[in-house]
C-alpha cells in the first residue's frame, strides 16, 4: 500500500466529494487505485441517476451534502464556481471547525469559503487541470490562513494518483490557473491548427492528426525526462538553413511568441476578474 495512503488513513478517517463531476470522479477513482477502501469514501451527486452509477461502479455510499459535512473529515468541494456560495450556506451549520475544506473551483480564493464556514476552518485551493482525467494532471495547491504542513500533505495524498502537485502561495493562482488550468486548451489549439496545416501540405487528417499527436507526446516526455532547457532541445531539431528554422522564422514573423504572452495575461485577468466577483 502506498505510504501516503497510510499516512492519510491514520490522520483522516472518510474523505467526501461534494458535486462528484467529472473532476470529482476522477479524483474517486484515483483515491481507489491508489489504496483508499470505498468505505472510506462519500460522494454527493445532484441526480439520483448519477448517484446510483457512481455507487455501481466504485462501491461508494452517496450521501446528501449535509449527511458529507457531518461524517466527513475531509471534504472535497468539486461543484462550479457559481455554485459553491449556496453550497457553504447548506454546509455552514453541520460541519466542525475541525474539518479540512478542499476547494477544486477556479477562481474562488480562500478567503471566500473562510467567511463562510466556522472560524478556524481549514481551507485548501487547488486547481487541477482536465490531465486529471487519465492521471497526468497538474494540480497546484495553496493553503488557506488555518491550514497546517499536515493538511497539504493530507490533499497532496488525494491528488497525486491523478497527476502531479506543486504548491504555490495563494496570489500566484491566477497565473497558475492561467498557465496550467487552462493549459491543456492552448496544446488543443495548436494541435487543431498544425492539422490544418497537415491537410494543406497533403496529408489525410487521421494521418496529420497521428504524426502532431506523437511529436506532442515525444517532445513532452524529452522536456519532463531530459532535464534540459526547451531553447537546447529546439535547438537540437534546428539545422543551419533546414526546414525547422524557416518554420521558426515565420513564427517569429508573425509574432506567436507575443500572442501566447498576451494570451497568457489575458487569462490570468480573467482569473482576477473571477475571484473578485465579477463574473
Amino acid at each position: 500500500m502506498p505510504s501516503h495512503v497510510s499516512q492519510s488513513r491514520t490522520q483522516t478517517q472518510t474523505v467526501a466529494v461534494l458535486g462528484t463531476g467529472k473532476i470529482g470522479e476522477a479524483l474517486l477513482s484515483g483515491m481507489i487505485r491508489a489504496g483508499w477502501s470505498p468505505a472510506d469514501l462519500l460522494c454527493t451527486a445532484r441526480r439520483p441517476e448519477r448517484a446510483e452509477a457512481l455507487r455501481a461502479r466504485y462501491g461508494v455510499e452517496t450521501v446528501s451534502n449535509v449527511d458529507a459535512a457531518k461524517g466527513a473529515d475531509t471534504l472535497i468541494l468539486a461543484v462550479k464556481p457559481q455554485d459553491m456560495a449556496v453550497l457553504l450556506d447548506e454546509l455552514a451549520p453541520h460541519l466542525p471547525a475541525d474539518r479540512l475544506v478542499i476547494s477544486a473551483a477556479a477562481g474562488v480564493p480562500t478567503a471566500f469559503f473562510e467567511e463562510r464556514l466556522p472560524a478556524g476552518t481549514p481551507v485548501v485551493r487547488v486547481m487541477p487541470n482536465t490531465p486529471v482525467l487519465v492521471d497526468e494532471g497538474m494540480s497546484v495547491i495553496s493553503a488557506g490562513l488555518h491550514a497546517s504542513e499536515e493538511h497539504l500533505l493530507r490533499t497532496e495524498a488525494i491528488f497525486k494518483p491523478v497527476g502531479k502537485t506543486l504548491r504555490v502561495p495563494e496570489s500566484q493562482q491566477d497565473a497558475a490557473t492561467a498557465l496550467s488550468g487552462s493549459g491543456p486548451a492552448y496544446f488543443y489549439y495548436l494541435v487543431e491548427a498544425m492539422t490544418d496545416a497537415g491537410i494543406l501540405l497533403g496529408l489525410p487528417r487521421d494521418k496529420a492528426h497521428d504524426l502532431i499527436v506523437q511529436a506532442a507526446i515525444g517532445a513532452a516526455v524529452m522536456l519532463r525526462d531530459s532535464g534540459e532547457h526547451p531553447v537546447k532541445l529546439r535547438e537540437a531539431v534546428t539545422s543551419p538553413a533546414g526546414t525547422t528554422i524557416s518554420a521558426i522564422r515565420e513564427l517569429e514573423k508573425h509574432g506567436v511568441r507575443h500572442a501566447l504572452l498576451a494570451a497568457l495575461e489575458a487569462a490570468r485577468d480573467r482569473s482576477r476578474e473571477l475571484a473578485s466577483g465579477n463574473g
